[in-house]
């Protein structure tokens, strides 16, 4: 079991994995505790945004909206490689999806395709939204690409995990098509080079 990381050692993690980042007021007790378990953890979640410009980005996952309460992720990844931190334990950003995805990540196998709901994964990943209006055209910039490799990994490199514990949305929850603009074996590759 994978119990989860402090604050401290979250921040830690993703500074030493080389990444900029920026502590938003209030992340470090800012979760969804009492809504569902925290851990033990199993992976990372990548996902996109569907908003434009950096401030509203971070506000919105901070503070989510009348449907869904924030934090929506742990941290935003904004288009100049900045990771912005939001949240630190649970968060409103998996949702539930395809226990059998979870045991392949837990198994760090490849990834069966995600056809049912059954399995809570606000529990058991680690999320980065990631600034991007998710129409397939919204570009990625390198600065962003890395921010995000560097991200996955730093989250791997702490736990021992493989970079087949980073997932997508859409590879763990019917009918999600996050993130679009990149591929999920793309960006595992990247993040096994990484962790070498």
């Amino acid at each position: 079991m994978a119990p989860p990381m402090s604050a401290d050692q979250f921040l830690s993690a993703l500074r030493a994995e080389g990444l900029r980042v920026v502590e938003v007021d209030g992340w470090r007790t800012h979760n969804r505790a009492g809504h569902g378990a925290w851990g033990p953890l199993n992976g990372v979640m990548i996902h996109h945004t569907v908003t434009q410009g950096s401030a509203a980005t971070v506000r919105i996952c901070y503070d989510g909206y009348d449907s869904l309460p924030g934090p929506l992720c742990h941290g935003v990844i904004t288009k100049d490689g900045t990771v912005h931190l939001v949240g630190n334990g649970r968060a409103n950003h998996a949702g539930a999806g395809d226990g059998d995805v979870l045991r392949a990540v837990i198994a760090e196998k490849r990834l069966p395709a995600c056809d049912e709901a059954d399995t809570d994964g606000n529990a058991r990943f680690y999320g980065f939204e990631c600034e991007n209006l998710g129409d397939g055209e919204d570009p990625w910039p390198p600065a962003q690409l890395l921010a995000i490799e560097k991200a996955a990994a730093a989250v791997c490199r702490h736990y021992g995990w493989t970079e087949r514990s980073v997932i997508g949305h859409k590879e763990w929850q019917p009918g999600k098509v996050d993130p679009r603009g990149f591929g999920m074996d793309w960006l595992r590759e990247r993040v096994h080079e990484r962790l070498k």
